[in-house]
């Protein structure tokens, strides 16, 4: 690592910070990356590549990668486990303010921000939401700004390779470099502004868990109880993953009990008034109102009578479960539609027919002459009595 130059650091550093990132790695690779960082700041330092009266017109491209360095020490020394965590959260809370403060002198963040930052009475909660939303936003547009670039700078190098393999290029070489540089700029400028929005909400969760952490050890040392230590969050941890892992196995041999497909005894249930295991054999029994002997149904004297007749509800109580007048619907439901197969039948069938039907079963011969009678004198009657005869006043010439 002595030998290695600032470019190579700064790529290795770069490559486990976006790993952490990206993955869960071990803390030796972390440890690991922290020290390469530190190795970068020490030659940033030497070198004296920034100062603070410099803005980020005055930084040559090439440099402005660099800035980046605390912003990936912060975000790995968050990572770090195994020590004191109030002191890992107030190194890693360092670094990331010495990011944004360099990024403040160098004019990168809005004035809308700075506001927000620094007002001290601006710690509502509609404040609060509103500076998140605000961040969130500049975060996702940052993001997009880089995906842009990245696709422009892949459509350059096909268009430029498929240029080179067709034409040699002399004249339009210095355009397409000029051009390079100043997406590299942009590119790495952009990357500074999304690392920006990540460091300001980074620190705010980490000033929020060290005030937790600070809380909870003050009131164990007030207390006389053990230090708060990551040996005690660890048997913790292992005694709920034992707890779940037994309560999977025993799932496995377990039979679900039957669910409750009635909603009026699923109430019951609830109120005590009925069983799981009277699921079968329940029925609907009305609400009960007043004191707890009433509640009971042991009403033993005159007095509690009377006070099981006057503590009732204003409204009616239901006579039957919805379930009972679901039945009832139905029986009312299927009397209804015999009837009316009956009546369709009666209406579709003759007169000639149903009174055969009807006659007595001995006498089909006299009942046949009967009809017939019955038949002509319908008949003569109707010859006598022409239809709409009766109607003399409703004619307007009558």
């Amino acid at each position: 690592m002595e030998e290695m130059t600032l470019p190579a650091l700064f790529e290795q550093a770069r490559k486990i910070h976006q790993s952490a990132s990206d993955s869960t790695i071990d803390q030796d690779e972390i440890r690991k990356g922290c020290e390469v960082l530190e190795r970068c700041e020490e030659m940033i330092g030497k070198l004296g590549l920034f100062s603070n009266n410099e803005t980020e017109e005055d930084i040559s491209t090439a440099n402005l990668k660099y800035l980046l360095v605390p912003y990936f020490l912060g975000e790995l020394l968050e990572k770090i486990s195994g020590q004191d965590r109030i002191q890992t959260l107030k190194a890693s809370q360092a670094k990331l303010k010495e990011f944004t403060s360099f990024c403040e002198a160098m004019e990168l963040i809005p004035q809308e921000e700075l506001e927000s930052t620094g007002q001290s009475g601006s710690n509502s909660g509609a404040d609060q939401r509103a500076r998140k939303i605000a961040r969130f936003k500049r975060q996702k547009a940052a993001e997009s700004k880089l995906l842009e670039i990245k696709e422009r700078r892949e459509r350059r190098g096909r268009s430029t390779r498929a240029a080179t393999l067709s034409t040699p290029a002399e004249a339009g070489e210095e355009d397409v470099h000029d051009e390079d540089g100043e997406e590299e700029r942009e590119a790495w400028l952009t990357t500074i502004s999304l690392a920006l929005w990540k460091a300001l909400d980074l620190l705010e969760m980490l000033k929020l868990e060290e005030d937790m952490l600070s809380a909870m050890r003050e009131k164990q040392s007030q207390n006389g109880t053990k230090e708060f230590s990551q040996d005690v969050l660890d048997e913790r941890a292992k005694r709920a993953e034992a707890w779940h892992r037994n309560a999977a196995t025993r799932a496995r041999f377990t039979k679900p009990a039957d669910p409750i497909t009635c909603a009026t005894f699923a109430q019951d249930v609830l109120e005590g008034r009925a069983k799981v295991s009277q699921v079968h054999e329940h029925k609907h029994q009305p609400l009960l109102f007043g004191p707890a002997s009433l509640i009971g149904g042991n009403l033993t004297t005159e007095r509690e009578r009377l006070a099981a007749q006057v503590f009732q509800p204003s409204h009616r109580l239901p006579t039957m479960s919805i379930e009972e007048a679901g039945l009832k619907e139905m029986e009312m439901m299927n009397k209804w539609q015999e009837r009316n197969k009956l009546f369709m039948e009666e209406a579709n069938s003759s007169w000639y027919n149903d009174s055969r039907k009807l006659g007595p079963p001995g006498d089909e011969d006299d009942y046949d002459d009967v009809a017939v009678e019955k038949a002509r004198a319908w008949d003569d009657w109707k010859d006598d009595n022409p239809r709409g005869a009766g109607n003399t006043k409703l004619t307007p010439c009558g």
